[in-house]
């Protein structure tokens, strides 16, 4: 077997069920993929930058930007062959119902933690890479703009600094109780507070990194976690962000942090990632679940939902 049934973004909003390769190494069936709804809705949007053409790539992406592409990167299976055989893995993959990679691509999945669960792994190492790139530490006053899966994934380890005071900011009402669960506090944009320590946005708006800002104490940090594609984003440098000497940091999961690369790893980091994924709290950030088959048909609903958390999909391994 060359191929297997992949979901393909053939058009703005439009995506198909078409044969997938299979690449080389070892047989995977998937067990279950995650949806990163941000970066996959831009992907089906066609609003990938030409700039970013190749770094965009993941590492089984088939076709080209804008389209047709077969893109994701959040897969979990079993090994069916080699070394690993019966171990449940996760792997940098697209939405594919089977797949090979070479072994030393597989991740295998830490005991105890679920594999459906393990789909979060990706989103988690977003998360990891964001806490880094802030510099936060104990005892410092945390904000988080953007509730969505990773603002929720930074915001959980953030309150997990001894003595931060971490409050989880966002438009949406109902997200209150999310934030009740990643252990932090909750406010809307105009409840948010003020003088942070550190402040990392993810809400991927203008709107949001204004609120950012103006959370930010004298020299403090703002961390822009946010995506924006080909998208221009209005930054409000006026009012007192020179005279509080703010910085706007960019962060992204592609890179190590460079005070962390010496000693880092990309699978060094991947693994911690699954490893802290073992609180079944996290269960809370799986906002819907499909079967492979009918992703076709739904897949531009799901993205386009701002219900959407993380929104997982499950195979039928033969």
């Amino acid at each position: 077997m060359t191929t297997a049934p992949a979901l393909w973004c053939v058009g703005p909003g439009g995506a198909e069920m078409r044969p997938g390769a299979m690449g080389d190494g070892v047989l995977v069936d998937t067990l279950f993929s995650g949806i990163s709804r941000g970066t996959e809705r831009l992907v089906l949007d066609g609003r990938v930058p030409d700039s970013e053409h190749d770094r965009m790539r993941g590492p089984a992406m088939e076709g080209a930007f804008p389209f047709p592409v077969k893109y994701g990167y959040s897969a979990v299976g079993r090994v069916a062959e080699g070394r690993l055989a019966g171990r449940a893995v996760f792997a940098l993959h697209p939405h594919q119902s089977r797949f090979r990679l070479p072994e030393d691509a597989l991740t295998p999945l830490p005991e105890g933690l679920p594999p459906a669960r393990a789909v979060l792994a990706a989103n988690m190492e977003t998360a990891l890479t964001l806490i880094w790139d802030s510099g936060a530490g104990p005892g410092d006053r945390i904000a988080v703009v953007g509730a969505g899966v990773v603002g929720a994934l930074t915001a959980y380890l953030a309150a997990r600094l001894p003595g931060a005071e971490v409050t989880l900011i966002d438009t949406n009402p109902a997200r209150a109780a999310l934030a009740r669960d990643m252990g932090c506090a909750f406010a809307d944009p105009s409840g948010a507070p003020a003088e942070c320590d550190v402040v990392l946005h993810l809400s991927a708006s203008a709107e949001g990194l204004g609120t950012a800002m103006a959370c930010a104490g004298t020299e403090a940090t703002i961390v822009e976690g946010s995506w924006h594609g080909t998208g221009n984003v209005a930054v409000p440098l006026g009012g007192a962000f020179h005279s509080r000497r703010l910085r706007v940091v960019g962060s992204q999961v592609g890179r190590i942090p460079a005070a962390r690369a010496p000693r880092w790893t990309y699978a060094r980091r991947l693994a911690k990632a699954l490893d802290l994924l073992q609180d079944d709290t996290l269960d809370a950030l799986v906002s819907g679940e499909t079967e492979f088959t009918d992703l076709p048909d739904r897949y531009a609903a799901i993205l386009s939902d701002p219900a959407t958390l993380c929104h997982r999909i499950r195979y039928d391994p033969k």
